[in-house]
């Protein structure tokens, strides 16, 4: 079949992955992912390796907080311009070029005997990937078109997850054969990914003038947001959407070890398939947003990412099953998959070009915020209602996104995107 025979919905799909911006998003998004596991997992295996105590390598969690606040230093990057390659990849290629060297110097220390020296590196390391993710979010929100967001993403977020597996079980199976160091020193190199990535990448077709001071760039994103039409309503939704996703996910392995699954089967079945389910839910979905228009594949993977849920309680009814699980976390991951591809649209289509880097990493600490109250509380929720009862009840909890989506669902309409032109 010709492109000129298929669908208009089939060709609108199709299209929404053609083009070099969204290609762009590959490297862009495996530089952004490699640097985690490097600063998480495969560093506290290699603390454990080295017969560093279990208190040590706990306090070590401490190092991902730059994470956390990100939007601390981000008017920073959204004031000021390196003189090449524009605002977005300028600071990219300076941040990617220093986690080359700050990936490979951790391999030379000791964890052992030098466990401080490691923190204050590792921290380093973080604050830079937090930059670079930064500047990544707004790189991505400035070049994409608005029909191309959700596709981006999902390209963008398939890469990041490779990368994940890379500087994980990756670097894992490369310490088996080589030293430490030499194993830290080829995931540093791999940022090279994204330094060819971004020297390569389009530059935004329009970009927009800096804030003229730093007070500016620190205020006017704020201003800005609260001065638009059903500002109260598009940020309910940003605090809301996923929230029942992340209270349950908050609880979902003690469940699933509680009904009877072993830390094997989980980690099989959960981190396998269900990474699998992620990525092809995120490509899925950002094809179809590009179809459905961004407010109703909000309002449709909304309602199936809670549904979703509906499985686990099953599962806390009927006990261990293998095929309940294997249905679960796939239907799971796949529909959190098309609702991630969506909202990342949702909150790349809320940011001024102007303030790009400072919204973003605002809206996305607030997405994150009333989740994680709420987990605080889900383990006595939990215990009162029962594994059932909890799981409905996460479902229950999105409602109010689904009905502040209702709401705003003229404004978030102007923003659903034309069909795709390729170029």
């Amino acid at each position: 079949m010709s492109e000129a025979e298929q669908p208009e919905g089939t060709r609108a799909f199709l299209n929404a992955f053609r083009s070099r911006r969204v290609g762009s998003m590959i490297p862009l998004g495996f530089a952004s992912g490699l640097p985690a596991p490097l600063i998480g997992g495969t560093l506290t295996a290699w603390m454990a390796t080295e017969g560093v105590d279990l208190t040590t390598i706990g306090i070590f969690s401490l190092v991902s907080l730059p994470f956390s606040f990100k939007f601390v230093w981000a008017p920073l990057l959204d004031r000021f311009t390196i003189p090449f390659l524009g605002r977005r990849r300028g600071w990219m290629i300076v941040a990617q070029l220093a986690l080359v060297l700050g990936i490979a110097a951790l391999g030379w220390v000791n964890p052992a005997s030098a466990p401080v020296m490691l923190a204050f590196g590792a921290i380093v390391v973080a604050t830079l990937s937090a930059s670079q993710d930064i500047v990544s979010d707004a790189y991505r929100t400035d070049a994409l078109r608005a029909e191309e967001r959700a596709s981006g993403t999902a390209v963008f977020v398939a890469a990041y997850r490779g990368a994940l597996i890379v500087s994980s079980a990756g670097a894992l199976i490369l310490s088996d054969f080589l030293p430490w160091r030499t194993v830290y020193l080829i995931m540093g190199l791999m940022m090279g990914v994204g330094i060819v990535g971004t020297l390569f990448a389009p530059a935004p077709e329009l970009p927009a003038e800096p804030p003229p001071s730093f007070a500016a760039a620190v205020i006017e994103p704020f201003r800005e947001f609260f001065t638009r039409k059903r500002a109260l309503t598009l940020l309910g939704i940003v605090l809301f959407y996923k929230v029942g996703d992340v209270v349950a996910a908050h609880l979902r392995t003690p469940f699933l070890m509680e009904v009877g699954f072993s830390r094997t089967e989980i980690g099989a079945i959960v981190k396998g398939l269900g990474l699998g389910a992620t990525i092809i839910g995120a490509l899925v979905g950002g094809g179809l947003v590009a179809t459905l228009g961004l407010w109703r594949s909000l309002l449709l993977f909304g309602v199936l990412q809670s549904t979703a849920n509906i499985f686990y309680a099953v599962i806390g009814m009927v006990a261990k099953s293998y095929p309940l699980l294997v249905v679960a976390i796939g239907v799971d991951n796949l529909f959190g998959g098309f609702a991630t591809a969506a909202f990342v649209a949702l909150l790349m289509s809320l940011c001024d070009k102007r303030y790009t880097a400072t919204q973003y990493a605002l809206l996305t600490s607030a997405a994150s915020i009333v989740g994680k109250l709420l987990g605080a509380g889900s383990g006595v929720t939990a215990k009162a209602l029962g594994w059932p009862g909890f799981f409905l009840l996460t479902v229950i909890v999105a409602i109010p996104a689904l009905g502040l989506l209702y709401l705003a669902r003229d404004t978030l309409k102007e923003t659903s995107p034309e069909p795709v032109n390729v170029e």
